[in-house]
């Protein structure tokens, strides 16, 4: 089904932008919203959050060894 929406420059400019930053289509990001209840607030939020976890990752800052090696003991075969 083809729906065509009237939305103001702000807003395709938002999904412009996520679609950007995930890597998905305009019309991915739309349909995420609506199949999903994915607001593009959730969507952004959700964006940036992966964004701060890489810089910290390639910082360096991502684990502490004792919270990798805890992580590596919880869930190591018996």
């Amino acid at each position: 089904m083809t729906v065509e929406l009237q939305i103001s420059p702000q807003l395709r400019g938002r999904i412009a932008d996520i679609a950007r930053r995930s890597g998905l289509s305009e019309t991915q990001v739309v349909a995420d919203a609506l199949e999903n209840g994915h607001s593009l607030d959730w969507q952004e939020t959700f964006l940036d959050k992966i964004a701060a976890g890489l810089e910290a990752a390639d910082r360096g800052d991502f684990a502490t060894r004792e919270e990798i090696e805890r992580v590596r003991k919880r869930y190591r075969a018996s």
